[in-house]
């Protein structure tokens, strides 16, 4: 837990006894697979750092339809625009493995905000490189077709839940197909059609709420 928390961008601008002071400010919450930590429009001002399992960040319209922001993992951040604009939520986070996450609320983050600047400098470098991925995904909206963002976002996961095997890298995502159909932006048959093309083309091969990356250069060529 501790090694997960120190690769955290909230304490990776600390020395050793910063970070263990910031450690006692927050506290710990477990999430059974399926159990909602926080919904769309509710009241926020506390961050989430992830020490065990998968979340994901979703939104709904207002006619039901459902978009899949991101999945996060072990060390990633989440909730952090709450701390600096404490509002309503912008998504719902879902725990799609049993998790545990490690929060810290606004009025506890602010004396390290004021008192210790490099953590402010810190948690803005990670919002930036939030907005950053958040440009990609709309540029890939408009400009990508839908096997090109399958292969970017089976890539991407692979960073994240990827663990090299002697048949490939085997990315355990723990989505359905319809939530992997979210995170893309499509409808899970067309999400569905390009990974039977994908499997079929010898690059991946799908398993039980995974997949198995054959051949990571074509599915980098195909994400361009």
């Amino acid at each position: 837990m501790e090694d997960v928390l120190s690769g955290s961008p909230l304490f990776m601008a600390l020395d050793t006894s910063g970070a263990d002071a910031l450690r006692r400010s927050m506290f710990e919450v477990d999430l059974p697979r399926g159990s909602v930590l926080f919904d769309e429009g509710e009241p926020g001002n506390t961050l989430y750092v992830i020490l065990l399992g998968k979340i994901k960040l979703g939104t709904t319209s207002g006619d039901g339809r459902e978009s899949l922001l991101a999945v996060l993992g072990p060390g990633e951040m989440f909730g952090e625009l709450s701390l600096f604009d404490p509002g309503p939520r912008m998504s719902t986070a879902t725990a799609i493995t049993d998790s545990r996450v490690a929060g810290l609320s606004h009025e506890g983050l602010r004396p390290w905000l004021t008192g210790r600047p490099e953590v402010a400098e810190s948690l803005l470098q990670a919002l930036a490189h939030r907005l950053r991925r958040t440009n990609e995904t709309l540029a890939d909206l408009v400009f990508s077709d839908v096997p090109g963002r399958v292969a970017k976002a089976l890539l991407d996961l692979s960073e994240r839940f990827g663990s090299q095997t002697s048949r490939g890298l085997l990315v355990t995502h723990d989505m359905t197909q319809e939530e992997l159909a979210q995170l893309v932006g499509a409808s899970r048959e067309t999400v569905n059609k390009a990974l039977a093309d994908f499997g079929q083309r010898g690059w991946i091969r799908l398993e039980q709420r995974s997949v198995l990356l054959i051949d990571i250069e074509r599915l980098q060529r195909r994400a361009r």
